[in-house]
Protein backbone atom coordinates (compact mmCIF):
# COMPACT_ATOMS: atom_id res chain seq x y z
CA UNK A 1 0.00 0.00 0.00
CA UNK A 2 1.44 2.88 -0.74
CA UNK A 3 0.64 6.28 1.16
CA UNK A 4 1.46 10.08 0.27
CA UNK A 5 2.50 12.65 3.08
CA UNK A 6 1.74 16.12 1.90
CA UNK A 7 3.76 18.52 4.28
CA UNK A 8 4.19 22.11 3.45
CA UNK A 9 8.03 22.82 5.18
CA UNK A 10 7.29 25.81 6.73
CA UNK A 11 4.91 24.13 9.02
CA UNK A 12 6.31 20.82 9.11
CA UNK A 13 9.99 19.94 9.40
CA UNK A 14 11.83 17.36 7.94
CA UNK A 15 12.52 15.60 11.44
CA UNK A 16 8.45 15.74 12.13
CA UNK A 17 8.51 14.41 9.15
CA UNK A 18 10.12 11.17 9.21
CA UNK A 19 8.86 11.08 12.91
CA UNK A 20 5.18 11.05 12.09
CA UNK A 21 6.06 8.66 8.89
CA UNK A 22 7.74 6.08 10.98
CA UNK A 23 4.81 6.05 13.97
CA UNK A 24 1.69 6.34 10.85
CA UNK A 25 3.68 2.92 9.54
CA UNK A 26 3.27 1.58 13.18
CA UNK A 27 7.75 1.01 13.20
CA UNK A 28 9.68 1.79 16.00
CA UNK A 29 13.04 3.78 15.66
CA UNK A 30 15.00 0.82 15.46
CA UNK A 31 12.56 -1.43 13.14
CA UNK A 32 12.85 1.65 10.58
CA UNK A 33 16.90 1.35 11.06
CA UNK A 34 17.04 -2.33 9.70
CA UNK A 35 14.75 -0.87 6.68
CA UNK A 36 17.38 1.48 5.88
CA UNK A 37 20.40 -0.65 7.14
CA UNK A 38 21.44 2.16 9.50
CA UNK A 39 21.78 1.83 13.37
CA UNK A 40 18.54 3.13 15.53
CA UNK A 41 20.64 6.09 16.29
CA UNK A 42 21.05 7.25 12.70
CA UNK A 43 17.11 7.38 12.89
CA UNK A 44 17.26 8.97 16.04
CA UNK A 45 19.52 11.73 14.77
CA UNK A 46 17.01 12.56 11.80
CA UNK A 47 13.96 12.50 13.85
CA UNK A 48 15.80 15.43 16.05
CA UNK A 49 14.92 18.81 15.90
CA UNK A 50 16.63 21.24 13.60
CA UNK A 51 17.68 17.73 11.51
CA UNK A 52 18.44 18.59 8.00
CA UNK A 53 18.87 15.17 5.99
CA UNK A 54 19.68 15.21 2.41
CA UNK A 55 16.55 15.40 -0.32
CA UNK A 56 17.50 11.76 -1.15
CA UNK A 57 18.07 10.37 2.60
CA UNK A 58 14.72 12.38 3.37
CA UNK A 59 12.91 10.30 0.37
CA UNK A 60 14.50 7.09 0.85
CA UNK A 61 13.39 7.58 4.73
CA UNK A 62 10.04 8.10 3.56
CA UNK A 63 10.21 5.16 1.36
CA UNK A 64 10.97 2.63 3.84
CA UNK A 65 8.23 3.70 5.74
CA UNK A 66 5.72 3.15 2.92
CA UNK A 67 4.97 6.64 2.19
CA UNK A 68 6.12 9.27 -0.82
CA UNK A 69 6.81 12.55 -0.42
CA UNK A 70 5.64 14.85 -3.66
CA UNK A 71 7.01 18.24 -4.66
CA UNK A 72 3.86 20.06 -5.31
CA UNK A 73 3.38 24.34 -6.22
CA UNK A 74 2.51 26.61 -3.99
CA UNK A 75 -0.40 28.30 -4.40
CA UNK A 76 0.64 31.99 -4.90
CA UNK A 77 -1.83 34.55 -4.05
CA UNK A 78 -3.84 36.34 -6.24
CA UNK A 79 -2.51 39.70 -5.62
CA UNK A 80 1.09 39.86 -5.02
CA UNK A 81 2.38 42.66 -2.48
CA UNK A 82 4.92 44.99 -2.57
CA UNK A 83 6.20 44.61 0.48
CA UNK A 84 8.61 48.28 -0.03
CA UNK A 85 5.72 50.05 -0.97
CA UNK A 86 3.42 48.62 2.22
CA UNK A 87 6.78 49.11 4.74
CA UNK A 88 7.28 52.93 3.24
CA UNK A 89 3.40 53.61 3.42
CA UNK A 90 3.63 52.34 7.29
CA UNK A 91 6.11 54.86 8.27
CA UNK A 92 4.34 58.03 6.94
CA UNK A 93 1.94 59.55 9.55
CA UNK A 94 -1.66 59.24 9.51
CA UNK A 95 -2.06 62.92 7.93
CA UNK A 96 0.53 62.11 5.38
CA UNK A 97 -1.19 58.61 4.38
CA UNK A 98 -4.40 60.86 3.94
CA UNK A 99 -2.92 62.97 1.59
CA UNK A 100 -1.42 60.91 -0.43
CA UNK A 101 -5.32 59.02 -0.62
CA UNK A 102 -6.10 62.06 -1.58
CA UNK A 103 -4.40 62.43 -4.37
CA UNK A 104 -4.80 59.33 -5.39
CA UNK A 105 -8.76 59.61 -5.70
CA UNK A 106 -7.93 62.65 -7.78
CA UNK A 107 -5.86 60.58 -10.01
CA UNK A 108 -8.34 58.51 -10.49
CA UNK A 109 -11.30 60.57 -11.11
CA UNK A 110 -8.96 62.54 -13.52
CA UNK A 111 -8.56 58.99 -15.41
CA UNK A 112 -11.78 58.23 -15.31
CA UNK A 113 -13.29 61.70 -16.38
CA UNK A 114 -10.41 61.19 -19.21
CA UNK A 115 -11.92 57.63 -20.34
CA UNK A 116 -15.24 58.92 -20.17
CA UNK A 117 -14.36 61.59 -22.54
CA UNK A 118 -12.69 59.74 -25.29
CA UNK A 119 -16.03 56.55 -25.07
CA UNK A 120 -17.98 60.07 -26.19
CA UNK A 121 -15.93 60.96 -28.52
Amino acid sequence: MNYYIYAIFETMSPSALVRQARETAGLTQAELAARLGASQSVVARMERRGSNPTWVTLVRTLRATGHDLELAPRATPAVALDLGQLRERLALTPAERLRLFQDSQRNLDWMRASAQRRARA
